[in-house]
């Protein structure tokens, strides 16, 4: 029945065409937005499940960034899940995780960091309703 809802949204295509989404979590996605992607002026309003940092400066400290006190649990979980699916099936996504954790970031960071940057690419496909191209891992890199 979930399959069956879902493979009629108009994005399904789309989403299942991102290494990473089934039709579990594309269904998931989906109802954590709303299934309208037209409600969220951008990508960044998008973020607010999680995956974008806020900042916490007190009055001497700055930059100091965490994650929002409320965020979208289920769209942040989707988008986590998907990238951490996506680092096993896709080469593009993984030399992205695996320059991350290079930088010294921890594997949840890198996941976030992949997650948002997979939430970007997921935003511009749904706009231009184009289905995903997979990029060669020398042009991720």
């Amino acid at each position: 029945m979930i399959e069956d809802r879902f493979r009629r949204h108009r994005h399904a295509e789309i989403i299942l065409s991102m290494p990473g989404f089934g039709v579990q979590l594309g269904a998931e996605f989906l109802a954590a937005t709303g299934g309208d992607m037209t409600t969220f002026d951008s990508v960044d309003r998008l973020a607010v499940s999680g995956l974008a940092p806020v900042p916490r400066d007190s009055g001497r400290v700055s930059g100091n960034l965490k994650r929002p006190r409320r965020y979208d649990r289920r769209l942040l979980r989707a988008c986590y899940l998907s990238a951490q699916i996506a680092i096993r099936t896709d080469p593009a996504s993984r030399t992205y995780y695996d320059r991350k954790r290079s930088a010294g970031k921890t594997h949840t960071q890198a996941i976030l960091a992949l997650a948002r940057r997979r939430l970007n690419v997921l935003w511009a496909m749904l706009r231009d309703h184009a289905v995903y191209q997979p990029t060669t891992t020398a042009a991720a890199a």
